[in-house]
Parts: structure tokens; C-alpha cells; sequence
């Protein structure tokens, strides 16, 4: 009979072959490997960029100013939470374990140009999740004798293409309820989270008499199993009560993490300015084969771009879908006005955020391998390094005045925080889109919820690269209904923003 170690390695090695196909360079043109996904992910970015005439860039301060603007400005406006509340939902399922593990996983396979492919794919994102926010609340449907609204890709696939695209909106559903259960909203949260408690842990404490427990032929410690079963806990907690206790746990938490971890990391940047230069051309010369680090030139770029650009995507969820279904909730009468505070989740995850963790990683200059972490984690198989143990490396380096386990521990908590808020902003994105699938029967999405905190407990027991390979795979599956929506409907898009612009400057919009 086949050990249960053996069979793990069998499964992820079928996991990475999908993920390959999905994201990889498994095509070729005239000779050329070719990533599929990633220049469909890229290409409506910069379609959309040129059809609203770079707006991204040119409206990213009334975006801001918006997304400050925490108060309904429209009388009468439909909808459940505050426009704020809306992207704070989406803010809790974008910004996760992604721009901390996920950046430092795509450092290590593709080198410090993914931190550049992320970046680039995050400025066309924005005009991505622009477009995708306008038309969730376009199309989104209001229940007036319960209030419930729901929208999404689902919505304006069908309402935007027309009924005959309907099994275009299924299939994006039954993918986004994977990408809940399977994919960012359970395994890759709670794997990273535990794996950051185990690391804490074996670093400062003596655990030669702590008792290991033995699961599929794995060891696992203390920390790992209690961390499981409090998670599963906690989320449970929230995650009963719907969409409005997760916004309303989304607007206090997310504000405190996102400014405790630029705080934190800017720290670790003023301790070294004179690095920061120097960073930024690693990073450039890199993603261009310029530092073959994934080997010859055009290997090195095609590596870095696959790893940079999936990471951003997982990240930042641009073109993914999922930040439609939190924006459709908001409320507001116009779709152009919540297209621009959902845009501002792609500036601060990517561009903020994950900058934060990539120039880390660069400017201290570590030798992250698998080999320089091995043994660090039992969680992680032996072909990938730590992501969380590797950004607490150089954050330890980078602030040489604080003592390692205060980094560690602020990087933890970070850590927890995001995980934490991901997995019930991708509780909510999946129940929507299971509730889609079931025609609005709430029955299937009181049963999915169980399922959901069973998926949460389990998530350390699996390997860091199946973890992964399973999210890269379900998030491309995901983003391609999506992206032919998008790209159908550019034209709606563009006539929606030429008339709230318009109107703005009639004066007949109240800002």
C-alpha cells in the first residue's frame, strides 16, 4: 500500500502539472512558449486602460477621496453596506497571506523581477477592477421586500452578453465557489498562518519535549494542530452571521493591519535608504533576463513574469472577479462612482502593500532557497521555501535594532490578521456565488458554510505546494469567464464613464 507521504508527493506533482497547463508555458507560437492566461489577464488590462483613456491614473485622487468618504452622499441609495464597507469586504479577502507569503514565494521561484510584474499588472489592474466594480452594481439585482442584493460577474455575464452567455456566468461561479473552498479562502490562509506559529515558535522556544502528533504520515506540532482549531473557531463565529457581521468586523480590522504593516515595514525602509536604489534596478534588470536568475535570459523573464503576475493576480484579485460581488453590495446609485473606490484595492494591496514585502525581500539581499530554510517548517515540502519564515528572515535583517523576536512577532501577527480577514471575505464571495447556482436558495449556502470551517481546519495538514498549485489553478479558471466578460462588455465600460463624468461636471452629481 502506497504511504501516505508518498501519496501526498503524487498528488502535488499532479497539482503543479494543472497549474503548469493553466498558467505556464505549456503553448507555443512559431517556437515561443507562450502563458495564455497571463496575456489574456494583461491584454483586457491594457484594452481597458486604453478604452477609459489611462483613468486609472488620471482619477486615482478622487478614487482616494472617495474611498475616504465613508458617508452616503446618495439619498435613497440601494444596497446593504457603505461604499467603504464594500471595499473593506473585498479589502479583507484581497489583502492576505498573498502579500506576505505570496511575494516571497514568487521571489524565490521567479527572482526579484516578479516584484516588477506585479507592479505592472497591478497599474492595468486597476482599470481592471475599475470595470469590474461599475458593473457589478450595473447589473446587480435588488430584493426590495428583503433588501438582499447580489451582483457580480455572474450578473453581468448574464444581464451585460445576454441569457444565451448564462452557462458562461455558471461555469464562473462554480469556480469561484472552489476558489472559496479550495483555493484562497481556506488552504492557503491557514497553511500560511500555521506555518508562521510553527516557525515563531520552533525559533524561541524549546520544543524537544513538546509532543508532535503524527497525520498522514506527517509530523505536526502542538502550535500547528491548536492554531487549526482556533481558526476554525473564529471563523466560524463570523462567518454564521453573513455579509454584514464580515463588513463589520472587515472596517476595524483591515484599517489597523494595513497600517501596521506599511508602518512596520516602512521602518525596515528607513533603516535602509541607501539600499532602496539599488533594489529597484535588481528588480527592473532582473525581470528583463538582465540577472538570469531562473536560468538562461528569456527563461528568466518568462519564470518571472508566470510567478509575478499569478501572485499579483492572487493578491490583488484584479481580474479575477471576486471584488465584484463585495461591490455590488454597496450603497450607491452610481456604477462609475463605486468602479473608483473599487479601484483603490488594487493601488493599496500591490502597490502598497506588496511593494512593502518585495523590497524587503530585495534590499537585505537574503539568500532565500529552499535549502536556507530547511527543516524551519515541517509544513513545507522540501522543493519550496517558507514564504512566511523567509520575509521574517529579512525583516530581521532589515531592522538590526529591534531584536528578531519582536520582528518575528509583528510579522506573525500581520500574518494572522491578513489570513484572518481573507478567509471571510472569500466565505462571502463563494456563498454568493453558490447562491447564484442554486437560484437563490439560501439552503445549499447554510450546508456550504460547514463545509467552508471544515476546509479551514484542514488547510496546515496540506503541502505548501499543493496549497499553492490548487490556488494558482482554480484563480485561472476563475479569471477566464471573467475576462471575456470584461472584454465584451469594454464598450459599456467607456459610455458609463463618459456620462458620469459629464454629469459631474454639469454639476449634476453631488461628489
Amino acid at each position: 500500500m502506497m504511504q501516505a507521504a508518498t501519496w501526498l508527493d503524487t498528488f502535488t506533482d499532479y497539482v503543479n502539472l494543472v497549474d503548469d497547463k493553466v498558467w505556464g508555458t505549456s503553448f507555443e507560437i512559431a517556437g515561443f512558449p507562450v502563458p495564455l492566461l497571463i496575456i489574456l489577464i494583461l491584454f483586457g488590462g491594457i484594452w481597458l486602460t486604453i478604452r477609459l483613456g489611462g483613468m486609472q491614473f488620471l482619477q486615482l485622487p478622487r478614487a482616494l477621496k472617495y474611498m475616504l468618504k465613508n458617508e452616503k452622499v446618495e439619498h435613497g441609495a440601494k444596497g446593504e453596506v457603505s461604499s467603504f464597507g464594500a471595499l473593506c469586504t473585498a479589502l479583507s479577502a484581497t489583502i492576505g497571506t498573498g502579500n506576505i507569503v505570496g511575494v516571497a514565494t514568487a521571489y524565490v521561484a521567479g527572482g526579484p523581477g516578479a516584484i516588477f510584474w506585479m507592479w505592472l499588472a497591478a497599474l492595468f489592474g486597476m482599470a481592471t477592477k475599475y470595470s469590474e466594480g461599475l458593473l457589478a452594481v450595473k447589473y446587480r439585482e435588488h430584493d426590495e421586500a428583503t433588501g438582499h442584493v447580489l451582483g457580480g460577474p455572474f450578473y453581468y455575464i448574464e444581464r451585460g452578453m445576454g441569457p444565451k452567455w448564462k452557462w458562461l456566468a455558471c461555469l464562473f461561479a462554480f469556480f469561484g465557489v472552489l476558489v472559496g473552498l479550495f483555493g484562497i479562502g481556506t488552504f492557503t490562509q491557514v497553511n500560511s498562518i500555521c506555518g508562521s506559529f510553527n516557525t515563531f515558535f520552533k525559533s524561541y522556544i524549546d520544543t524537544a519535549d513538546v509532543h508532535n502528533f503524527t497525520i498522514l504520515g506527517n509530523s505536526y506540532s502542538c502550535a500547528t494542530i491548536f492554531g487549526s482549531i482556533l481558526l476554525a473557531f473564529m471563523v466560524g463565529m463570523v462567518v454564521i452571521g453573513g455579509l454584514k457581521r464580515i463588513a463589520k468586523v472587515s472596517e476595524k480590522v483591515i484599517p489597523l493591519m494595513v497600517v501596521l504593516y506599511v508602518a512596520f515595514s516602512l521602518m525596515l525602509v528607513f533603516c535602509n535608504l541607501g539600499k532602496i536604489p539599488a533594489a529597484i534596478g535588481t528588480i527592473v534588470k532582473s525581470a528583463f533576463g538582465l540577472q538570469a536568475a531562473a536560468g538562461g535570459a528569456l527563461g528568466a523573464v518568462i519564470v518571472a513574469m508566470q510567478k509575478g503576475i499569478a501572485r499579483g493576480i492572487f493578491s490583488n484579485e484584479a481580474g479575477l472577479g471576486s471584488a465584484p460581488i463585495a461591490a455590488a453590495a454597496a450603497q450607491t446609485k452610481e456604477p462609475v462612482r463605486q468602479g473608483l473606490v473599487s479601484m483603490t484595492g488594487t493601488f493599496l494591496d500591490t502597490i502598497v502593500v506588496c511593494s512593502m514585502t518585495g523590497l524587503a525581500l530585495t534590499m537585505t539581499n537574503q539568500p532565500i532557497s529552499a535549502e536556507s530554510f530547511k527543516g524551519v517548517s515541517e509544513l513545507y515540502s522540501a522543493s519550496a521555501a517558507s514564504g512566511a519564515a523567509a520575509t521574517m528572515k529579512a525583516f530581521a535583517v532589515g531592522i538590526p535594532f529591534l531584536p528578531p523576536i519582536v520582528t518575528d512577532a509583528l510579522l506573525m501577527v500581520s500574518l494572522v490578521l491578513f489570513g484572518f480577514t481573507t478567509i471571510l471575505g472569500w466565505d462571502y464571495y463563494s456563498e454568493r456565488c453558490l447562491e447564484y447556482l442554486a437560484n437563490g436558495n439560501m439552503k445549499p449556502v447554510l450546508v456550504y458554510r460547514w463545509f467552508y470551517i471544515a476546509a479551514v481546519f484542514i488547510g496546515p495538514y496540506m503541502t505548501i505546494s499543493a496549497v499553492w498549485g490548487i490556488a494558482d489553478i482554480v484563480n485561472g479558471l476563475m479569471a477566464v469567464p471573467n475576462m471575456i466578460a470584461l472584454l465584451a462588455l469594454s464598450g459599456v465600460v467607456a459610455a458609463e464613464t463618459r456620462s458620469y463624468f459629464k454629469r459631474l461636471k454639469a454639476g449634476e452629481i453631488k461628489e
